[in-house]
């Protein structure tokens, strides 16, 4: 058996749990594997501390123990194991959208935190763009999904110390995640403005965006609202600059 073979037999016990991997069964080996599993325990609870509030210990170590059963790390950090978490809530929490939703927010505000570094389009630019043809480019910090519970308003309470209950939107709407300056930014959005920024990521067209608006708001309401929505997104350094097609 060569080294590679014992690295291999190794790992295979410590994701496994498996006897007969080439390590002997004992006290060392339990200790290995305990050492194992607590690093990637902890790694879930630095990643998501407002779920584990929200569910409460027991039930978030249950959660990470049957994420850790499916599946290893697999990346050079261990903090990119927390990256499959919401897929194992899902899995095991079905009818909890709420749980879903919140953990997505915690994931992407971390990796909203450590994306590139992008500046904003400067207001002096706007004057000499030929809006018929600009395709918008968003910052590369921004993550976006679609929403059904009242998961931002549990974010922002649980970051305070509350203890609040999750509720069923009346309408879907969306989340939206990204980074102005060295903060982390989450805002809840209507249909009409997730709508919006998904059209935008898709293609960054300025006049698909305002077909999109006009198709949902009538033309008057349409225009209006796609100017207001721009000059909200240039103010919250959404945009990141601004190409002619």
């Amino acid at each position: 058996m060569n080294l590679a073979d014992i690295q291999g037999g190794f790992h295979a016990m410590l994701a496994t749990s498996a006897s007969g991997a080439g390590v002997p069964d004992g006290p060392g080996r339990a200790v290995y594997l305990n050492n194992y599993r607590a690093q990637l325990v902890g790694c879930l609870e630095e990643s998501y501390p407002l779920l584990r509030a929200f569910i409460g210990d027991e039930a978030f170590l249950r959660a990470a123990a049957s994420h850790i059963s499916r599946r290893r790390p697999h990346a050079w950090t261990i903090d990119a194991y927390a990256d499959d978490f919401c897929d194992t809530l899902e899995a095991i929490f079905p009818d909890n959208p709420d749980l879903h939703e919140l953990a997505w927010i915690e994931h992407a505000l971390g990796l909203a935190f450590v994306g590139p570094d992008f500046a904003p389009v400067a207001a002096e630019a706007l004057a000499a763009i030929d809006w018929d043809n600009a395709s918008l480019q968003l910052t590369p910090t921004l993550h976006l999904r679609p929403a059904t519970t009242n998961a931002a308003d549990l974010w922002f309470a649980l970051r305070d110390g509350g203890s609040p209950e999750s509720e069923m939107l009346a309408a879907a709407g969306g989340l939206l995640v990204w980074r102005r300056g060295f903060i982390s930014c989450l805002r809840a959005l209507d249909s009409t403005e997730y709508a919006a920024l998904a059209q935008l990521q898709h293609d960054g067209s300025f006049v698909g965006l305002c077909a999109l608006l006009v198709e949902r708001l009538g033309e008057e309401q349409g225009i209006i609202s796609a100017g207001a929505m721009l000059a909200d997104w240039l103010g919250s350094e959404l945009i990141t600059g601004v190409d002619h097609e």
